[in-house]
């Protein structure tokens, strides 16, 4: 029997770090999740045990800290972007580099002193080869909630379907979007405002008859609104909430009580791309 390697890559996950900008009295705070990968000419190291190709992870880790000292993290595409552009022109058997950031937010309560913000993430990732770079972005954990606006029915119904149709319901979901870029000459602090404000906007704005053409409407808002992006991809989870029933007590419930069930869920995805966008090259590769 012949076998041959597949797709393979390796790197370290999840370098947590935290740096603070002491600026006299008044302290700037980032905290980070890095992650690499590193792929290119690993066959030895898979097949004979061969390590004189292999960056060690620790040594990934440490250049993650190295680079926070010396350069500064700004915002998190440009330091994702040099990190693995760093690999990949320091590594002859590197041909592929990838960092994903998670960013965490902190509130400031003080000149120095800060409280960690909700749930919400930032995250950035670069993929770098010495062909060309391509930068995503992305946010997660962004919930947004309309008390009315939002319908339901038309729907094809079966021997299985038992949900009512409805013209008033609550919607609500996690947000989780992600974005390519079409360029890489970004303004990359005030973009990530934007798409996240037009996220938000068209949510708040659509009269929603299904979370898909929610889910569209968003897509689209931060295209019309944020030129330099060329796909915008999301992933929806309908956060039900049940109206009820208290008629047992002998009360009315007019639309005012509601169960909020955490599982199980339904989940719409989807993505909105611009017409003549470019390849998506190695964007999305994982």
């Amino acid at each position: 029997m012949k076998f041959s390697l597949g797709p393979n890559g390796y790197g370290k996950a999840e370098c947590r770090l935290v740096r603070v900008e002491r600026d006299g009295g008044r302290h700037a705070l980032t905290d980070l999740n890095v992650s690499t990968k590193l792929s290119g000419d690993l066959e030895a190291t898979h097949l004979t045990g061969d390590n004189s190709g292999v960056l060690p992870t620790d040594t990934q880790k440490n250049t993650v800290y190295a680079f926070a000292r010396q350069f500064g993290i700004g915002e998190i595409e440009l330091f994702a972007t040099s990190l693995a552009s760093h690999f990949v022109a320091s590594q002859e058997q590197i041909t592929k580099a990838r960092v994903a950031i998670d960013a965490y937010s902190w509130d400031r309560v003080g000149d120095h002193s800060f409280a960690k913000a909700g749930g919400e993430i930032r995250a950035a990732v670069a993929t770098v080869t010495s062909d060309g770079a391509w930068i995503t972005g992305g946010l997660r954990g962004l919930t947004l909630m309309n008390t009315t606006d939002s319908e339901f029915h038309g729907f094809p119904r079966d021997e299985y379907t038992t949900l009512a149709e409805t013209s008033e319901r609550i919607l609500a979901t996690d947000v989780a979007a992600t974005w390519r870029f079409g360029t890489l000459d970004v303004d990359w602090g005030p973009a990530y405002t934007l798409i996240r404000e037009s996220l938000i906007s068209a949510f708040v704005e659509t009269y929603s008859l299904s979370l898909q053409q929610t889910l569209y409407a968003m897509g689209a808002r931060v295209l019309e609104k944020v030129p330099e992006v060329a796909e915008v991809r999301l992933s929806l989870p309908n956060k039900h909430h049940f109206l009820v029933d208290l008629s047992p007590f002998g009360l009315d419930n007019p639309d005012e009580v509601y169960f909020a069930a955490d599982r199980p869920y339904g989940l719409i995805e989807g993505g909105v791309v611009r017409d003549g966008a470019p390849d998506e090259g190695l964007a999305w590769s994982s």
